[in-house]
């Protein structure tokens, strides 16, 4: 007898559209579709729980339902908005989306360094006074950058930066030399050491317990006056108040964000109305396809589990999260 399909609960939400290839996931899988509030009676039963709602923090108020589930697939690169106790003590594999957002974020953290120092940004606001003021930008070339993260993403922001001739240092939980894509990667428990050696920092380190407000206070002051910070990673790693304070007293010389502590930012937010800060409303990732990107990661999962329910998940699933440590670690999951 063959073994029924599993069942498989789509947490989305009234804002996001199904994935594009649902009929090819209600194939392999009987789907029950949910959202936050009805969560908790769509998981008794399920196997799998696919969090397209990605931000979703609804499975920690509904644990209890989650009777025989034994997979969690979150539609993203970071999983902070999903890990709690009960869950990283469980058996249940968590895979992500990683690689999907590596290239879009890439060139996002290009496009931000360039607009600096091209003073991009400067120049609009002086078309919409219709104003002719010549200026001296920056070469891009021949700077300096440290990304904080080496993970896929970080990697991927090192290559396109090496591409365009900016020396890259990477920061991570470890030294070491010979890295294939930073070359050197110093201790991210250190910064204050070696922050202000850096034209620009680019932040985009998993959010744990171990990161929250790394760029602190103490780090802000070590950066070079002139340095622009590029955080494309979450608020949080980032203390806002500390932040604002060094913007504006000039001890940082600009910051391009795309994430904050609070999102949508509060409108009363000193930071909209900063001339050395530009504003993006999280979506350094998000391009035109990115969606279906994701949902090509979903299905090639599922068909993994649907072909195979009885093996270590672990081991044949794609883009295994390590739970105690947040991510993915590279090497682990498969990839053929």
């Amino acid at each position: 007898m063959a073994a029924p399909d599993p069942v498989v609960v789509l947490l989305g939400s009234p804002d996001a559209p199904p994935p594009p290839n649902l009929a090819e996931l209600e194939k392999l899988a009987v789907i029950r579709h949910a959202t936050a509030d009805d969560l908790g009676t769509a998981l008794p039963g399920a196997d799998a729980l696919v969090l397209w709602d990605y931000f979703s923090r609804a499975l920690r108020e509904n644990w209890a339902a989650a009777d025989s589930l034994r997979w969690i697939h979150v539609c993203a690169a970071g999983v902070d908005s999903l890990l709690f106790d009960d869950l990283v003590a469980s058996d249940v594999v968590v895979t992500n989306a990683h690689g999907a957002f590596d290239r879009p974020i890439a060139e996002f953290v290009l496009a931000s360094i360039l607009a600096r120092d091209k003073r991009l940004h400067e120049s609009k606001e002086l078309q919409r006074k219709h104003r002719w003021q010549h200026r001296e930008g920056h070469m891009t070339t021949g700077s300096s950058a440290l990304v904080i993260g080496t993970g896929g993403i970080g990697r991927e922001i090192a290559r396109l930066l090496r591409a365009v001739g900016v020396e890259v240092t990477g920061a991570g939980r470890r030294s070491r030399t010979g890295d294939p894509d930073f070359g050197m990667v110093r201790e991210s428990a250190a910064l204050t050491d070696y922050v202000g050696e850096f034209d620009t920092v680019v932040v985009i380190a998993p959010f744990t317990a171990e990161t929250e407000n790394m760029i602190d206070a103490d780090v802000l002051a070590a950066m070079h006056p002139d340095a622009h910070l590029v955080n494309v990673g979450r608020g949080a790693l980032v203390d806002e108040a500390a932040l604002i304070e060094a913007l504006r007293t000039g001890q940082l010389g600009a910051a391009s964000l795309d994430v904050f502590v609070t999102e949508p930012l509060p409108a009363d937010s000193p930071l909209w109305d900063m001339d050395n800060v530009s504003i993006s409303a999280h979506m350094s990732g998000d391009v035109a396809g990115w969606r279906d990107v994701i949902a090509a990661q979903i299905l090639d999962n599922l068909r993994r589990y649907a072909d195979d329910p009885d093996a270590q998940l672990s081991a044949t699933l794609n883009n295994v999260v390590d739970k105690g440590r947040g991510y993915v670690v590279p090497g682990d999951p498969p990839t053929a």
